[in-house]
């Protein structure tokens, strides 16, 4: 079993901790609110006093943040994750974040004869507790590797990309269909609900078909009842949105249906959703279509 770091332990980052521990590995964890991670010290996780003190006491540093200038607080600085790393140490970032600043941390890290990761997750708190969390991996080939089997431990769907940034760059491809999806899917049962059809119904019909992803079927009971705890919020959902559209305005790919996703989010940021789950696009459109929400009728 391996020595291993982690960096932010949040929603998901603590999840993974817990699944590493569960494993069998030591885990040195750092989070700038100690309180949040008392749950993971509890279950035998050891305490690093600064992110620089997990990557020097750990053979394999991972960080989890929620954006990139997160990631740029903790990596750099006197007490940062890269003033704790030597030759031969491993630094794993799963965040999402731009993949040309995961680019830069990465030669900085291996100027100083370590090896970067950029290894983010395709899916939720719900996927990884059930064991079905999906880990794209960008870096040196002979690192992954060395990583694999510690990454597996995570999830079992581990596939290597290419280069570093590249993982993160497939990520964000990924992540621009999530509230594209449920736009889409929004629009449908507003205008069925819109026509007389209970919303309920639209719902079970519409989730029975082959319309019908994986991730519709486990984010759109949100729309009916809240969820207990808010894993996907919509200022979140609207940073990778930005980063894609980055990317595309880069690269000369045009991204239409991003951009009206984008805007729905601002929306609701302008109704003072921002922290709630990004299902919230379907309240947002039911507004302006004048369906009162189901939430304030049965409130």
């Amino acid at each position: 079993m391996a020595k291993l770091g982690f960096i932010g332990l949040g929603a998901m980052g603590g999840r993974i901790a817990k699944r590493l521990l569960e494993a069998g590995h030591v885990v040195i964890g750092y989070n700038r609110t100690q309180a949040k991670a008392q749950w993971l010290l509890d279950a035998g996780m050891q305490w690093g006093q600064t992110p620089r003190a997990v990557a020097e006491m750990a053979e394999i540093s991972f960080s989890m943040l929620t954006d990139t200038n997160a990631l740029e607080n903790v990596v750099n600085g006197s007490e940062g994750i890269l003033a704790g790393l030597r030759a031969g140490k491993i630094y794993v970032d799963m965040s999402t974040v731009s993949p040309k600043a995961s680019q830069e941390i990465a030669g900085r890290v291996a100027a100083q004869g370590a090896s970067m990761l950029d290894a983010p997750v395709s899916g939720s708190p719900i996927t990884l507790e059930a064991g079905q969390l999906a880990i794209m991996v960008g870096g040196e080939k002979e690192i992954f590797e060395k990583v694999k089997p510690i990454l597996l431990d995570i999830g079992p769907k581990v596939n290597y990309v290419g280069a570093n940034g590249l993982a993160l760059a497939m990520k964000i491809a990924i992540n621009l269909s999530l509230p594209v999806q449920l736009l889409a899917f929004s629009e449908g049962v507003v205008l069925a609900e819109k026509v007389g059809i209970p919303r309920e119904t639209a719902m079970e019909v519409w989730l029975n078909t082959v319309l019908a992803s994986p991730s519709l079927k486990y984010r759109t009971p949100f729309i009916l009842k809240k969820p207990d705890e808010v894993m996907f919020n919509v200022n979140m959902m609207q940073k990778d949105l930005v980063l894609a559209q980055e990317m595309g305005r880069s690269l000369d790919v045009p991204l239409p249906t991003v951009a009206a996703a984008n805007e729905m989010l601002t929306i609701a940021r302008a109704m003072g959703w921002g922290q709630e789950d990004f299902a919230i696009l379907f309240k947002v459109l039911a507004h302006l279509a004048g369906i009162e929400s189901q939430e304030t009728q049965n409130s």
